[in-house]
C-alpha cells in the first residue's frame, strides 16, 4: 500500500513537472513578462545542421563528376559513359527547349553529374545519378533532376558588378592600346559601336586616346566580361568626343554633352574592310575596260564572303545582276539618300525587293562578280539622285533629347563626367 502511494506520488510529481515545463514554454511564447523567476535555468540552444547547395540543389550526401563535352559527343554517348540510362537520354529531348535543348549541346561546355552516395555500399558509387547540370553560359546553367520523370530548371550564378574607369593612349590602334593596358578586349568592340557614327576608326592616329567609365561582371571572383559602358571621352584629331549613356522609356542610347544623339542616320562604312583600293573620282582608268571613266563610289578591299551591311534604315529597291556591277543591292533610305552595294558574291538569305532593312543589317557578302579583278565591295551613295563621295558624306543627325528630358540627363551627365575626370 505504501509502495503504491509512493509510486502514485512519483507519477503525480512527474506530471506536475511536465505540466510546469509546458506551461513555461507556452508562457514564454505568449507573454515574456510573466513567470520570470521560473525561467532561470539555462536554455538549451537548438543546433541547426548546415546545408551545402550548388546550382540550386542540396549536395549533402552527393558525389559529383565534372567534365567537358567533347567534339562529336552527343547526349547518349555522354550519358553512357556517366552511368546514366539511355531512357533518361531519350526523355531529355522532351524537356522544354527554353530550359534544355539537346540539339544545342556544344563541345567545350562543362557538365556535372551528382550521384547519391548514401545508397547501398555494395553498389557502385556511380550507379545512382540524381542530377545532371549543363553549362549554357558562364552565368546560366540547366539542372535536370533524374528520376522516374525528369524535372528541369535554369540556375543563374550570382553576378557581381564592379565599376571601373580606365584610360589609354593609342600608339597604333585601339585594339593594341587596350591589350597593352591589360583591359578587357570587349571595350574595343563596344567603343567602336558607340562611336561608329562619329569616329572613323580606320583613321585613328598616334596620340589619340580615351577614358572610359564602365562596369565589369564577375562570377566566382572571375571577370567574365564588360557589362555597360556608362560614359567615355575619346580624343581624336585634337578633339574630344564625349558619350553618355542615358535611357528612358522612349529614348535610349548614347548622347554627347548637349543631349545630341551619337547615332547618326548612316554608319561610316558598310563592312569591316582591309583597305580602300579605289576612291571616288571622275577620272579613273578602269582596270578591265582600260578607259578613263567616272568611278562614283569607294572600293573596299576585303576577303570574299565578308558580310556587308546597310549603312542605314531603308527599303530594298533593287536586287540582282547589273552588268559590270555584278550582283548588286540598292537601298532607298529616305527622300534624299540612297545607296548601292556592288560585286557581291551573294545576298542575305530571304532578302527581296521591297523589304525594309535596319541600320547594320547584313544584306550580302563581298565577292568579285561583274567587271572585277578581285574580291571587294564597290559602295555608292546618291543625294537627291546625284552621286556623292561616301568618305566625305555628312550624315544627318538623329533627333536630340527633348527639352523635358534635359534636366535628368544633365544630372546624370555631370555625375558621369566626375568619374571620367577623376581618373
Amino acid at each position: 500500500m505504501i509502495d503504491k502511494n509512493l509510486q502514485s506520488g512519483k507519477l503525480f510529481a512527474k506530471f506536475l513537472a511536465i505540466s510546469f515545463l509546458f506551461g513555461v514554454t507556452l508562457t514564454s511564447c505568449t507573454n515574456t513578462t510573466d513567470n520570470q523567476e521560473e525561467t532561470t535555468e539555462p536554455a538549451v540552444e537548438a543546433v541547426q545542421d548546415t546545408v551545402t547547395t550548388e546550382y540550386g540543389i542540396v549536395t549533402d550526401n552527393l558525389d559529383k563528376v565534372e567534365g567537358v563535352l567533347q567534339n562529336g559527343q552527343n547526349l547518349s554517348s555522354l550519358f553512357s559513359s556517366l552511368g546514366i540510362s539511355a531512357v533518361t537520354a531519350y526523355k531529355m529531348q522532351f524537356l522544354p527547349d527554353s530550359v534544355f535543348d539537346v540539339k544545342k549541346l556544344q563541345a567545350g561546355k562543362r557538365y556535372i553529374v551528382y550521384y547519391d552516395n548514401a545508397s547501398d555500399t555494395l553498389h557502385s558509387a556511380l550507379e545512382n545519378p540524381k542530377y545532371f547540370v549543363y553549362q549554357n553560359s558562364l552565368i546560366n546553367y540547366t539542372v535536370v533532376e533524374i528520376g522516374d520523370s525528369l524535372k528541369a530548371f535554369t540556375y543563374r550564378k550570382p553576378v557581381e558588378i564592379k565599376e571601373r574607369v580606365s584610360s589609354a593612349v593609342i600608339e597604333s590602334s585601339l585594339w593594341n592600346a587596350i591589350t597593352k593596358n591589360n583591359l578587357n578586349i570587349s571595350l574595343a568592340t563596344d567603343m567602336s559601336d558607340i562611336y561608329a557614327w562619329t569616329i572613323d576608326f580606320f583613321g585613328i592616329q598616334k596620340g589619340d586616346g580615351f577614358t572610359v567609365y564602365y562596369t565589369e561582371q564577375y562570377v566566382d571572383g572571375e571577370c567574365i566580361g564588360v557589362g555597360n559602358i556608362m560614359a567615355a571621352a575619346f580624343k581624336h584629331n585634337d578633339s574630344t568626343y564625349y558619350a553618355f549613356k542615358y535611357d528612358t522609356l522612349t529614348h535610349h542610347g548614347y548622347w554627347d554633352g548637349n543631349g545630341n544623339s551619337l547615332r547618326k542616320a548612316f554608319l561610316k562604312a558598310p563592312l569591316n574592310f582591309k583597305r580602300i583600293s579605289s576612291t571616288f573620282t571622275y577620272t579613273r582608268r578602269h582596270p578591265i575596260y582600260k578607259t578613263v571613266r567616272p568611278h562614283t563610289g569607294v572600293d573596299y578591299a576585303a576577303p570574299a564572303g565578308t558580310p556587308v551591311w546597310s549603312i542605314g534604315d531603308g527599303k530594298v529597291i533593287f536586287k540582282g545582276y547589273k552588268g559590270g556591277g555584278g550582283n548588286t543591292i540598292k537601298i532607298k533610305h529616305n527622300s534624299v539618300y540612297s545607296t548601292a552595294y556592288l560585286h557581291l558574291s551573294g545576298y542575305a538569305k530571304g532578302l527581296k525587293v521591297g523589304d525594309t532593312v535596319k541600320q547594320g543589317q547584313i544584306i550580302g557578302y563581298v565577292g568579285s562578280t561583274g567587271a572585277s579583278t578581285g574580291p571587294h565591295l564597290d559602295f555608292r551613295v546618291w543625294k537627291n539622285d546625284t552621286p556623292v563621295n561616301p568618305l566625305t558624306l555628312e550624315s544627318p543627325e538623329a533627333e536630340p533629347l527633348p527639352d523635358d528630358c534635359k534636366p535628368a540627363f544633365n544630372s546624370i551627365r555631370d555625375k558621369f563626367m566626375e568619374k571620367l575626370t577623376a581618373k
